[in-house]
C-alpha cells in the first residue's frame, strides 16, 4: 500500500519515449511471462502481473499517460500537499482510508482510480463538534483489478481495509472478504455493506464499493461477455484447411476446425467459451492472422517457387 511514486515505464522496461506500439509489446511478453497460468512462481507471478497490469493500465492509455508525464519521474509525495490517503466523512471529521490486495497501489488510486476522482462516495457527512445527532457514515469507493479467470470463474478475494481516526489519530486495519462472481464485467461495482465510514451518533457505517477493473490479458481482448483472441496460421493451413489447437483461459484448450480457403482477418467463432453472462454464456471469436516464413529454407524456397510458376491465382484481380 506504498504511497510512493510508481515508475511505470520502469516496470515495463521502455524507455518514456517509447510508442504505444513499443509498450503494447512490452507488456504482452512481460504478461506471457509473468501470467499465473504458466509461471512455475504462482505467487510470485501473481505480484509481479500485477504491477505489470497497473504499468500497461497507465502507460497504454493516452490520456493517463499524458497526466503521469506531466508529473515526472522527479515527482516527490512529501511535497505534494494533495497526495495522501482518501477521506469519508463520520464522527468527529474525515476519516482516511487505504486499500491493500485490490491489486492496485494507493499511487495508482490517488492519481488515477475512478478517472482521478475521490473514492469517496456520496455518503453523508459526520457530526460537528458539539452537535448532537445520528447520521450515517460515507460511502467508499475504490477500484479492484480482477483477472479474465476470475470473471469466468468467480473468485473470494481478501482485502485489508486501513482506515485512521482524524480525532486520535489511532489506525485500524481490517480485512473484508470480497465475492467476485462469475461474469462480472468491466465497470462493475461490487458492494460491501457497512465497510465505509463510521457514522455520527450511533448511525450506520457508509458501505464500500470496489469498481471493475478488467486486467489486461496478453491474448485476449474483451467486448461486453465476448472474448477475442488472434490465432496465427500458415499458408498451407488457411488455403487446405486444418484442425488447430486453440488455447482458452485458465490453461485449458480446445480444438478448432479451419475451414479450407480460411482467409487473414476471418474471425471463427466457438459458442459458449466467452465470458459467463445470464442464461449461459459469450462466446470466443479466434481472429486469424496468415503468416509465412521469414526464412525460407533452399528446399522451402524452391517449393514456393514451383508454387508461384503454377499457379493461376491472382489476389489482385
Amino acid at each position: 500500500m506504498s504511497a510512493g511514486y510508481k515508475d511505470y515505464y520502469k516496470t515495463l522496461g521502455v524507455s518514456r519515449e517509447a510508442t504505444d506500439a513499443e509498450v503494447k509489446k512490452a507488456f504482452r511478453k512481460l504478461a506471457r511471462k509473468h501470467h499465473p497460468d504458466v509461471a512455475e512462481d504462482k505467487t510470485g507471478s501473481e505480484a509481479k502481473f500485477k504491477e505489470i497490469n497497473e504499468a500497461y493500465e497507465v502507460l497504454g492509455d493516452p490520456e493517463k499517460r499524458k497526466r503521469y508525464d506531466a508529473m515526472g519521474p522527479n515527482w516527490n509525495p512529501q511535497a505534494d500537499p494533495g497526495f495522501g490517503g482518501w477521506s469519508g466523512g463520520g464522527a468527529g471529521g474525515d476519516y482516511e482510508f487505504e486499500f491493500g490486495g485490490t491489486g492496485f497501489s494507493d499511487f495508482f488510486e490517488r492519481f488515477f482510480g475512478g478517472g482521478g476522482r475521490p473514492r469517496r462516495g456520496s455518503g453523508f457527512g459526520g457530526a460537528y463538534p458539539g452537535q448532537d445527532r445520528t447520521s450515517r457514515g460515507s460511502d467508499i469507493e475504490g477500484d479492484i483489478m480482477v483477472t479474465l479467470v476470475e470473471a469466468m470463474e468467480g473468485s473470494l478475494r481478501t482485502i485489508s481495509l486501513r482506515h485512521t481516526d482524524p480525532a486520535t489519530g489511532k489506525a485500524t486495519t481490517q480485512e473484508v472478504q470480497v465475492r467476485i462472481p462469475a461474469g462480472i464485467g468491466e465497470g462493475q461495482r461490487l458492494k460491501v455493506a457497512g465497510h465505509g465510514s463510521p457514522g455520527a451518533g450511533g448511525g450506520a457505517a457508509g458501505d464500500l464499493f470496489l469498481r471493475v477493473r478488467l486486467a489486461a490479458h496478453p491474448d485476449f481482448r474483451v467486448k461486453g461477455h465476448d472474448l477475442y483472441r488472434d490465432l496465427l496460421v500458415a499458408p498451407w493451413e488457411a488455403v487446405l484447411g486444418a484442425t488447430i489447437e486453440v488455447g482458452l483461459l485458465a490453461g485449458k484448450s480446445v480444438q478448432m476446425k479451419i475451414p479450407a480457403g480460411t482467409q487473414s482477418g476471418d474471425q471463427l467463432r466457438l459458442g459458449g467459451y466467452g465470458l459467463p453472462k445470464k442464461g449461459g454464456a459469450g462466446d470466443l471469436y479466434v481472429v486469424v492472422s496468415i503468416q509465412v516464413p521469414e526464412q525460407p529454407s533452399a528446399k522451402e524456397r524452391e517449393l514456393w517457387e514451383k508454387l508461384r510458376d503454377g499457379s493461376h491465382f491472382n489476389p489482385r484481380v
